[in-house]
């Protein structure tokens, strides 16, 4: 029998405290099937009783652990502090909302495990309202159409890395949205699973109505740094070169 894989479980925190307790409860039962993991809640800023609730939880499981924000980053900067203090072998990140199923975890680690860098979670029958479905749909098309990834749900909270893969990527912004893009243009291997996506609940979601707009923002801020980064007078020339093309077309028109 192989040795169990040590996982490390990320979770983002915002104002989670009505979800919390159940979360967990569920989230704990599955890690039992695992020798060895850890439980990173990173907490975004909070004004509730979410802190509160982690702490109680650090007090009888030592295989818990609080990273606290004074401010609210972001997810992405939550899921980089993340990251960033992960000791497992494979790296897991699910939302406390209880939307996404900690029961799923196991078939992201079997994948991974079948030898895939980057496994992400599809909603496919996801129970959200149409306000939402639709916008994540025309986003996902455009995504996967523009970074060549052919994966359906980019902004599944629910996800599996490798550990190389995690300390080799930056996030910021919303970048969050694009880790399986940013994790492809490196050279990772990027796959997808079903999972099962359940309704919201508590509470509201955290993303307003300008998500669409900033999403697509942090598509092209993602594709310019990936492609240019390196060669930034490639896309400079390239507008140099236009202008130059203009002035001398203008030019001639004007004689």
């Amino acid at each position: 029998m192989s040795k169990s894989p040590y996982l490390s479980v990320i979770v983002p925190v915002l104002n989670e405290e009505k979800s919390l307790i159940k979360f967990y409860n569920e989230l704990i039962l599955v890690m039992k099937k695992f020798k060895e993991y850890e439980v990173l809640f990173i907490d975004d800023g909070s004004d509730d009783e979410s802190i509160k609730i982690i702490k109680e939880f650090i007090i009888n499981d030592s295989t818990v652990t609080l990273i606290q924000f004074f401010k609210n980053y972001g997810k992405s900067y939550a899921l980089s502090e993340g990251f960033k203090y992960s000791s497992g072998d494979i790296v897991i990140t699910i939302d406390s909302d209880l939307q996404d199923d900690p029961s799923e975890i196991p078939n992201l680690v079997e994948k991974i495990e079948q030898g895939w860098d980057v496994v992400s979670g599809w909603k496919k029958n996801r129970k959200d309202p149409a306000s939402k479905t639709i916008p994540s749909k025309v986003f996902n098309f455009v995504t996967r159409t523009l970074t060549g990834i052919q994966i359906h749900d980019f902004n599944c909270g629910l996800k599996a890395y490798k550990k190389k893969v995690v300390k080799a990527i930056d996030l910021y912004g919303g970048l969050h949205r694009y880790i399986p893009a940013l994790a492809g243009k490196k050279g990772f291997s990027v796959t997808e699973i079903e999972v099962n996506h359940r309704p919201r609940i508590f509470g509201e979601t955290k993303y307003g109505n300008n998500r669409l707009f900033h999403g697509f923002f942090d598509l092209f801020t993602m594709l310019f740094t990936s492609k240019y980064f390196d060669r930034p007078l490639h896309f400079f020339g390239s507008i140099g070169l236009l202008l130059i093309f203009i002035s001398f077309g203008t030019e001639c028109y004007a004689l």
